[in-house]
């Protein structure tokens, strides 16, 4: 099942399954505190089936965040995806903590 929760009324924390669906790159540009990178393309029931839990997906924006989603309800109707909407450009805009590759140097 998808709902969507905004990323202003998220809060991320490592007992959370946090993905972030954009590629490699732009991921070590910058992702939220906790997010694990999952590019859309990599997803997989394997990979679902490695995980327990909710699996909360984000993106830059949300359009590839939403497409991941579906594919994880489509994989596993059972598993409760929520897609939060912004992604990572709205959580920098309202000053959330934003890890990239350089900050743990």
């Amino acid at each position: 099942m998808i709902t969507t929760l905004d990323i202003s009324e998220f809060q991320p924390s490592s007992d959370k399954t946090i993905w972030d669906v954009r590629d490699a790159d732009n991921y070590q540009q910058g992702h939220i505190e906790h997010a694990i990178n999952h590019p859309l393309d990599t997803l997989d029931k394997s990979l679902l089936d490695r995980t327990t839990g909710d699996v909360y997906v984000l993106c830059g924006g949300g359009t590839k965040a939403q497409k991941a989603a579906e594919r994880l309800n489509e994989l596993d109707p059972t598993r409760s995806i929520i897609h939060l909407t912004g992604g990572t450009r709205a959580a920098i805009a309202i000053g959330m903590t934003i890890v990239r590759e350089d900050d743990s140097v």
